[in-house]
């Protein structure tokens, strides 16, 4: 074990010590050690090199309020500013952002800042709040929610590109005087978690339609929080009444993993029935080929091509095209 592997979730533990969340130490040291001797992606040893390549620039600017940015171009010269962009494009794809580091733009697939526009003022304020979030790709919205003075952040997502696309960020506003001891990403899907009982606010973003079943993940999520917290839930909908669920064939939108598209109206009845109340549809909006693109730091296709070229409605399978709602609901 590297170094630099041995110490990414020591910062996580300490946290956890004098928290709510103490009780996860019975099971989580153990879960991560176990992650750590697994054989690993095959590039995983590699990124880690690279990682270990990234220059430390000292800086007084960083901004996790409005956008998610450290440093400026006077902080670096040319060629450090070529070497940061250089080796951060050995993490690509890019898919959740967009980054700024030291004058280098992350322009990546989505403008997950537009995301989080549309949910943030529906949400309780989360300062001072113990957050959880849910397949948190490389982390934007954590450093966002670290952003609005929560207590302690704490993402999970099992893709091991993600978790060190977050580690390469962290590294940049860990020169800073951001609080990074208070935000953490532990490479764990939630069917790996504990009923902690203990966050509360817990986010889940895009990932409700990935599962094969919706009322255990549904049902997974209000494990995690608290009587009375708030989960926020932002995923793919159809139109239609409460009755009304679109399951996909072998493919919707290109993607293979979509199973379940709900109308809103039955997710009200499905979040009810698991144990929610004050379950309300803040937002309801359709993915635009502006929030959703390829771009250099995702260079693969994207929605556009997802899309059916005659009638951009509608997916290339026929289906309604991706419209997403977000839904905010309290545990009874």
């Amino acid at each position: 074990m590297s170094k630099l592997e041995n110490t990414w979730f020591n910062d996580c533990y300490k946290s956890l010590l004098e928290s709510p969340l103490s009780h996860w130490l019975q099971t989580l040291p153990a879960q991560m050690n176990e992650w750590q001797g697994n054989a690993k992606h095959g590039e995983f040893d590699k990124w880690c090199r690279i990682l270990s390549k990234l220059p430390t620039v000292k800086t007084s600017y960083s901004d996790i309020e409005t956008r998610v940015s450290v440093g400026s171009h006077d902080d670096v010269d040319e060629y450090t500013q070529k070497q940061i962009e250089g080796l951060l494009k050995n993490f690509m794809p890019w898919r959740k952002g967009p980054f700024h580091i030291h004058g280098v733009h992350l322009d990546t697939e989505w403008r997950s800042d537009w995301k989080w526009d549309r949910v943030a003022p529906h949400i309780t304020p989360l300062k001072g709040r113990t957050v959880l979030d849910v397949g948190c790709g490389s982390g934007y919205h954590m450093w966002r929610m670290l952003g609005e003075q929560a207590s302690r952040v704490v993402g999970i997502d099992p893709t091991q590109l993600f978790f060190i696309q977050f580690q390469a960020i962290k590294h940049f506003f860990n020169a800073t005087d951001t609080k990074t001891e208070n935000i953490h990403f532990l490479p764990l899907g939630i069917e790996q978690m504990q009923p902690l009982k203990a966050f509360d606010t817990v986010f889940s973003m895009g990932v409700l339609y990935h599962r094969k079943d919706p009322m255990a993940f549904l049902t997974q999520l209000k494990d995690q929080l608290r009587k009375g917290g708030e989960l926020i839930l932002e995923t793919l909908v159809v139109d239609g009444d409460e009755n009304t669920v679109l399951m996909a064939g072998e493919r919707y939108a290109q993607m293979r993993n979509v199973w379940f598209l709900p109308s809103t109206s039955a997710l009200k009845v499905w979040l009810s029935r698991l144990g929610f109340e004050d379950i309300q549809v803040v937002d309801v909006n359709h993915t635009t080929l502006d929030e959703q693109r390829a771009t250099p730091w995702m260079e693969t296709q994207s929605l556009k091509d997802f899309l059916d070229p005659e009638d951009i409605t509608r997916t290339i399978e026929g289906y309604p095209a991706p419209q997403r709602a977000v839904l905010v609901a309290h545990k009874r």
